[in-house]
C-alpha cells in the first residue's frame, strides 16, 4: 500500500517522482519544457494517464468506468474532493494494473491540486482537454475486443480522444505560454491532432501483439477486410504476408500524421528551442519506432520493435543539434522514413 505524500509536498518533486513510473519518454523530455510550462504540461500528462487508468481497469464494466470518469472530472470542476475520487478509485486497482499507475492514483488528491493550483486559463485548458479524453473513452469500452474496430473513421476517432485531444491541449498551452506561437494557433491546430495521431498509431502498431494476447484490438476491420484478411482468426503467425498488407496501410497513414507532426513542430518559433525540442524527440523516436515495424514483418511484440535507448540517445542528440534548422530537420525525418510507404 502506497502511503499519500503530505499535503503541502514540493509539486515539481512529486511530478518528477510520479513520472518516469508511467513513461520513460515523456519523464525525459517533460523537463527540456522551459518553466513554469514544464509543470503545467507535467500534471497534464498525469491527469491523462489517470483517465487511462481508468479506461484499462480489465474488472470494471461500463457503468462504473462512467461513474469513476464524471468522479474525476468534479474533482477538476472543484464540485468533489479529489480525496474522495482517489479514495474511490484506489482500493479497486489490483495486480493488473501497474504499480506505477496505482502510486499514481494514490497521489491523484496532490496531482489534481496541483492543476488548481495553475492560472486559471490553464487550468481551464486541462480541464477541458482531460473531459473530452474521459468522455470519449466510454464510447470504444467493448469495442475493443479481439474483432477491432469497424473502420478507419472510427480508429481515427479512438486516437483523437486519446491522443489527438493531447496535441490540442499542447497547442492551447503553448499558445498560453508565448504571444509569438499564439500568432501562429491557426496553423498549428489544423495539425494538432496529427501531431497526437501519430505517436498513437505508432504505438497501436507497435504494441498489436500485446494487446492481442489480453484480448484488445484497436485496428480497424475494413483495411484488412479489403485484403483478404479477418481479424477474428488475428494470429501472429497464420496468414502473415496477408495480414502484412493490411499493416502496411496503416503504417503509410502514420507515416503521413507524423510528417505533419513535423511540420507542426516547424510552426513554432525557431527561438522556442525548448518547446521544439520536446516534440521533436517524440517525433524521433516514433519514425525510429515505425521503421522497425516496417522492417520486421515478422514482429511478435512490442520488444521486438522497441527504439533501443543507444538509439534512443542518439535521435535525442540529432534533434538537440538541429532543432533551429528546418531544412536539417525536414532532411533528416526522410532519411529515416526511407522506405516507408507514405498514405495521402
Amino acid at each position: 500500500m502506497v502511503t499519500p505524500t503530505p499535503a503541502g509536498a514540493d509539486p515539481a518533486t512529486l511530478q518528477a517522482r510520479l513520472l518516469p513510473g508511467v513513461s520513460r519518454s515523456f519523464a525525459l523530455a517533460i523537463p527540456q519544457l522551459p518553466k513554469p510550462l514544464d509543470q503545467v504540461v507535467a500534471n497534464a500528462y498525469l491527469l491523462c494517464r489517470i483517465a487511462d487508468t481508468i479506461e484499462d481497469h480489465p474488472g470494471l464494466d461500463l457503468p462504473a468506468k462512467r461513474t469513476l470518469f464524471d468522479l474525476f472530472l468534479a474533482t477538476l470542476d472543484g464540485t468533489v474532493p479529489a480525496a474522495q475520487f482517489a479514495g474511490t478509485l484506489h482500493p479497486l486497482l489490483g495486480e493488473a494494473t501497474p504499480a506505477a499507475e496505482r502510486e499514481l492514483v494514490a497521489e491523484a488528491e496532490q496531482v489534481i491540486g496541483i492543476a488548481a493550483s495553475f492560472t486559471p486559463r490553464q487550468h481551464e485548458i486541462l480541464r477541458q482537454h482531460v473531459g473530452i479524453m474521459c468522455r470519449g473513452m466510454p464510447e470504444f469500452q467493448g469495442r475493443s475486443q479481439q474483432r477491432g474496430l469497424p473502420d478507419l473513421l472510427a480508429l481515427d476517432r479512438y486516437c483523437y480522444v486519446v491522443a489527438g485531444v493531447v496535441g490540442e491541449m499542447l497547442t492551447e498551452l503553448y499558445c498560453d505560454h508565448s504571444p509569438e506561437i499564439a500568432a501562429k494557433q491557426a496553423e498549428m491546430s489544423a495539425l494538432a491532432r496529427s501531431f497526437g495521431q501519430g505517436l498513437q498509431m505508432t504505438n497501436i502498431l507497435k504494441d498489436l501483439w500485446d494487446d492481442h494476447r489480453v484480448g484488445t484490438c484497436w485496428l480497424p476491420r475494413n483495411v484488412f477486410e479489403a485484403v483478404g484478411y479477418d481479424l477474428d482468426q488475428l494470429d501472429p503467425v497464420e496468414n502473415r504476408s496477408i495480414f502484412n498488407a493490411g499493416l502496411i496501410q496503416l503504417i503509410g497513414i502514420t507515416h503521413r500524421h507524423l510528417r505533419d507532426a513535423l511540420e507542426y513542430t516547424l510552426l513554432l518559433p525557431r527561438r522556442e528551442i525548448a518547446i521544439r525540442r520536446f516534440c521533436l524527440w517524440s517525433i524521433g523516436l516514433a519514425i525510429f519506432t515505425l521503421r522497425r515495424i516496417h522492417n520486421t514483418p515478422g514482429y511478435a511484440s512490442g520488444e521486438d520493435v522497441k527504439v533501443r535507448r543507444t538509439v534512443a540517445r542518439r535521435v535525442m542528440v540529432a534533434c538537440n543539434l538541429a532543432t533551429s534548422n528546418d531544412a536539417l530537420l525536414r532532411m533528416m525525418f526522410r532519411l529515416t522514413a526511407r522506405g516507408l510507404p507514405l498514405d495521402g
